[in-house]
């Protein structure tokens, strides 16, 4: 044990490590408080949509050798949210295939771009890195971390202000637009949210890994909890205890920080699935 946090104290002396860590919890608490409403939405696979777009925006920025590539992937994916909201609410194209088409397509130009315009020799390391996530949370500089703490302050505070009319448009959208509230603007509200962590979370667990950072907290806090507001709470702890979890144990054993994450969040999940199963307990 001693051998152990001598090794951690070793590590958490720098301050990569640290910016690391601050951010992915950061991350972590922001994506479980928007996944319970994409969850019970059944939205869930827009994470994916969003994060494939982010790749590809991410590899247009590589191309054009921006200093930050924020510049590029944050309004590029916000504007892929609303085309998604807006797509969606097509009747020839649902919002499954609209999220889709969109997922498959930036990935895909992405790819292409990053082979036709290479930066480096090694692609596939490039490649593995943006998708996984494998060393991205470890490149962060302190102008990324606190740009991460103002967007998810920003997050966080839209989240607070609309959080009765988001619980509202959750559950019964159509009751919602008959009491005169205007739930295509609140969807929006999701939609740029949603943008925001994605492009967040990509230097966490990468552009494939990102949907589970978002659905597996509230799926385990559905197995056991079934007001609106326990589910909120109890997946923000399983968020933030599964990303310090998976970052610290990333560290001693030498595994990618992403993967380590989810899979932090698999087992959780499966501990509740069991807690549920005996007590009968059913999801929200």
């Amino acid at each position: 044990m001693a051998e152990i946090l001598t090794k951690l104290q070793y590590y958490f002396s720098f301050p990569f490590v640290r910016y690391a860590l601050i951010v992915g919890l950061l991350i972590a608490l922001c994506s479980s408080l928007l996944g319970v409403t994409l969850v019970l939405k059944r939205f869930s696979f827009i994470g994916d949509g969003l994060s494939h777009v982010a790749f590809g925006a991410m590899a247009v920025a590589s191309i054009v050798r921006l200093t930050n590539n924020m510049l590029l992937v944050l309004p590029v994916t916000v504007l892929a949210a609303i085309l998604l909201l807006r797509t969606g609410q097509n009747t020839k194209i649902k919002g499954d295939a609209a999220v889709a088409m969109i997922s498959v397509g930036a990935l895909a130009i992405g790819y292409m771009l990053m082979n036709l315009f290479p930066n480096s020799a090694n692609i596939s390391a490039d490649v593995c890195s943006t998708l996984f996530g494998s060393t991205l949370i470890l490149t962060l500089t302190p102008f990324d971390v606190w740009l991460c703490i103002g967007m998810s302050v920003v997050v966080l505070v839209m989240f607070m202000l609309f959080y009765n009319k988001i619980f509202s448009v959750t559950f019964d959208e159509s009751f919602t637009k008959a009491t005169g509230v205007n739930a295509d603007a609140y969807n929006l509200v999701i939609a740029i949210i949603t943008a925001l962590i994605i492009v967040l979370a990509m230097n966490l667990v990468g552009s494939l890994l990102i949907s589970a950072l978002i659905i597996f907290p509230a799926l385990s806090a559905m197995r056991v909890f079934r007001s609106f507001r326990g589910v909120m709470i109890c997946s923000a702890v399983i968020s933030v205890v599964c990303a310090a979890a998976g970052i610290i144990i990333s560290i001693l054993a030498s595994t990618p920080v992403g993967s380590t994450i989810v899979s932090a969040d698999i087992v959780v999940f499966l501990v509740f699935w069991i807690i549920s199963a005996f007590t009968g307990r059913s999801k929200v």
